[in-house]
């Protein structure tokens, strides 16, 4: 009977030791090495923007599902917030910082102060002359190919375009105009009429469409928008001119207004960014360097061209 009794309570305890090992990995994944909870800092170029917000929010899942603490706060396009913000991750010893750059050199001191900080620092969506200690997000430069390559195939190889930047000196915009001007660069009868910045901004794109309609009329033949919200103002003005009909539109990010637009048929095309995939990877490699664990220093995630034909598979 004793051995019995005490088979029992050794087969119970050794059950026990196995449910504390099995509580102890699922939670842990989100623990430092000294057990406690991870705690990462996240800096964004603007909540205003839709994107922008779209990221955020996966980085909000992914923290939640991996029992890590997430502060994130809002540069509101300024570089000099950013950096300041940055000091501040500092100053609260976090374990990582998620890093979504106003500008490739205006926010690169938030990376230096970062890496002497021994904080590793993960750049998200958008790069920094300074190197981090990982990247996430996609080649822009390729975006930038298959819009103006959509409208090149669109105009048969001729016509005039104009082309709206976002931020002057963010790493999207010049990659994004290195891009198109490769493709534009193939083909000697298509020409860039104008080009200026509308700041990735809706009601900008609208105004700035609205001066090119006045200054050049029935000249445009396409417009490249560095993005959506810019894409989907001069669509809008476009509309308001009555020239929609007679002018493609292109833009880059696939954010839910503009799969619309193109399903309704008044955006030709956009090109997919995936906010997803950006922000849930930003977390789980800043969760791996701060473990240290083997992380990919750099992680690109695919861009896609969306047009009413493939439209479907990108709607929820």
């Amino acid at each position: 009977m004793m051995k019995s009794v005490t088979l029992l309570s050794s087969l119970v305890f050794m059950a026990i030791l196995h449910m504390g090992c099995n509580q102890g990995s699922s939670s842990e994944q989100g623990q430092n090495s000294e057990g406690k909870k991870l705690v990462v800092g996240a800096t964004m170029l603007s909540m205003q923007n839709e994107f922008i917000v779209n990221v955020a929010d996966e980085m909000e899942k992914k923290a939640n599902e991996s029992n890590v603490e997430l502060i994130v706060v809002d540069a509101e396009r300024s570089p000099l917030k950013q950096v300041e913000q940055v000091e501040s991750f500092i100053a609260q010893k976090v374990d990582a910082i998620i890093l979504n750059p106003c500008e490739v050199e205006a926010s690169s001191p938030a990376v230096t102060k970062a890496m002497a900080a021994k904080i590793p620092i993960i750049n998200v969506n958008s790069a920094t002359s300074a190197k981090p200690t990982a990247f996430v997000g996609s080649d822009d430069v390729e975006s930038g190919r298959i819009a103006m390559k959509y409208i090149a195939e669109k105009l048969g190889g001729k016509g005039n375009v104009v082309m709206m930047h976002g931020l002057m000196g963010q790493a999207a915009q010049i990659q994004r105009e290195q891009g198109a001007q490769e493709i534009l660069k193939q083909y000697p009868n298509m020409k860039l009429l104008a080009h200026q910045t509308a700041g990735w901004d809706r009601a900008k794109g609208m105004a700035l469409m609205e001066n090119w309609i006045q200054s050049y009329g029935n000249q445009i033949n396409a417009v490249f928008a560095q993005n959506d919200e810019m894409g989907m103002g001069a669509v809008k003005a476009l509309t308001d001119a009555g020239l929609k009909n007679k002018v493609i539109v292109v833009s880059i990010d696939a954010i839910p207004d503009a799969l619309q637009a193109v399903k309704k048929g008044t955006l030709d095309a956009t090109v997919f960014q995936n906010a997803q995939q950006q922000g849930s990877k930003a977390i789980e490699t800043a969760i791996r360097i701060a473990k240290g664990e083997s992380y990919e220093k750099e992680t690109l995630i695919p861009f896609q061209l969306v047009t009413k034909e493939n439209l479907a598979k990108f709607l929820n």
